[in-house]
C-alpha cells in the first residue's frame, strides 16, 4: 500500500543573526586507539527555523555524529556547538537547547506515561507543564493512554512517548534519529504533521531517516555522509535539479536484457532505469521489444532523492 507524503514544510527564512542553532566544526572520531574512522573532518552549520536532513547508508557516521551532539560520546576532534553552547565545556546549556528522539525504545517501567512526561520536565527545571504535556498528548494521539503504564504500550505507542519527552523542556532545537522506522502510517502522518508545526513556529530540526521521500518532503537542506565524510551538501531543491534525470518505471516477470540489468533498479517486479533524454528512452523500449521483454504499467517520470542519494553514494569514494 503507497504511503502519502507527509506535509510540505513552510520556506525557510534566513536567520535573524546570532550563532547557528547547530555547529559541527571539524568533527572526528575513532574508535580501537585510533584504528576505525568514524568521522573525518565533518563540518556544517545548522541555522535557526531549519529543518535539515542528515542521510547516508548504515555505518556513514550519522550515529557517532548525534552521539557526541548529545553527550553521549566524546569526539576525537572538532567541536559540536548548540546555539552557541559547546556541548563538551557548556553541556548544561547545550542540553537545555536540545530534544533527542532516539533510535532504541528506551523507557521506564514503572511509571505511566504522563508521569514519565511530568519527570522528564523536571529534569531540565520546568514546573507546571501540564498544559503542553496536554498538548503533546493530544497531537501525538496519546490522550487515551495518559493513565496508561509505559509497559502496556504498544511498540509505536512507545514511540510517540520518546517524542514527547524530547519535546516537554520546549527546545528550540529538536534532533530526530530515525523517528519512523518501523511504524505505522498513521504515526508517521501524526508526527510530520506536529513536527511540521514546530518547525513553521521556529524550531530547528534535524532528521536522519532512511525514508527518502520523508526527507525530499520535509527538508530545507540535505547532508550526506559516506564513510564519516560529507559527499553532498546542499538545498534539496538543487540536490534534485542538479542530478534528476527522466526515470523509466515499468513492471515485467522477464529477465532483462544484460545491456540493461547493469543500470537498472530491480525491486522484485518492478524496473527503474535512469535515461537522460528522450532519444535514450526511445533506446531503451527498443532494446527491451528486441529481447521479447514483456513490460507493464510503463511509466515515464523524473528522479526523485532516493535515485539521486543512490547516484551520489555510488559516485563518492571515501
Amino acid at each position: 500500500m503507497p504511503v502519502s507524503s507527509p506535509p510540505t514544510p513552510a520556506p525557510l527564512s534566513p536567520p535573524a543573526g546570532g550563532p547557528p542553532a547547530l555547529r559541527f566544526d571539524t568533527v572526528s572520531k575513532t574508535y580501537r586507539s585510533g584504528q576505525v574512522k568514524a568521522l573525518d573532518q565533518v563540518s556544517f552549520d545548522i541555522q535557526p527555523g531549519e529543518f535539515f536532513g542528515l542521510l547516508g547508508p548504515n555505518g556513514a557516521g550519522k550515529t557517532s555524529l548525534i552521539s557526541i551532539l548529545a553527550g553521549l560520546s566524546r569526539a576525537s576532534g572538532g567541536s559540536v556547538s548548540v546555539l552557541g553552547h559547546d556541548v563538551v565545556d557548556d553541556y548544561a546549556e547545550a542540553r537545555k537547547r536540545l530534544g533527542i528522539v532516539p533510535q532504541e525504545l528506551v523507557f521506564d517501567p514503572f511509571f505511566s506515561v504522563r508521569e514519565t512526561l511530568r519527570i522528564q520536565s523536571g529534569y531540565f527545571g520546568v514546573r507546571n507543564n501540564d498544559d503542553w504535556i496536554d498538548e503533546l498528548l493530544l497531537n501525538l494521539g496519546l490522550a487515551d493512554k495518559a493513565h496508561f503504564n509505559m509497559r502496556q504500550l504498544s511498540g509505536g505507542m512507545k514511540r510517540r512517548v520518546l517524542v514527547a519527552q524530547a519535546l516537554v523542556h520546549r527546545p528550540p532545537v529538536i534532533v530526530l534519529d530515525e523517528p519512523t522506522a518501523g511504524v505505522d502510517v498513521e504515526l508517521r502522518q501524526t508526527l510530520w504533521q506536529f513536527i511540521a508545526r514546530l518547525n513553521r513556529e521556529g524550531h530547528t530540526v534535524l532528521l536522519t531517516t532512511h525514508y527518502l521521500e520523508e526527507a525530499e518532503a520535509l527538508c530545507h537542506r540535505i547532508a550526506m555522509l559516506k564513510q564519516g565524510r560529507i559527499v553532498a551538501l546542499d538545498r534539496t531543491s538543487e540536490l534534485l535539479a542538479g542530478r534528476a534525470s527522466t526515470m523509466l518505471q515499468f513492471k515485467t516477470d522477464a529477465a532483462l536484457p544484460v545491456s540493461l540489468r547493469d543500470q537498472s533498479r530491480i525491486t522484485g517486479r518492478i524496473v527503474q532505469i535512469k535515461a537522460h533524454d528522450a532519444t535514450e528512452v526511445e533506446h531503451i523500449l527498443a532494446t527491451l521489444r528486441e529481447a521479447a521483454c514483456p513490460v507493464e504499467d510503463l511509466e515515464i517520470g523524473r528522479a526523485d532523492l532516493e535515485d539521486v542519494f543512490l547516484e551520489i553514494m555510488q559516485g563518492a569514494h571515501a
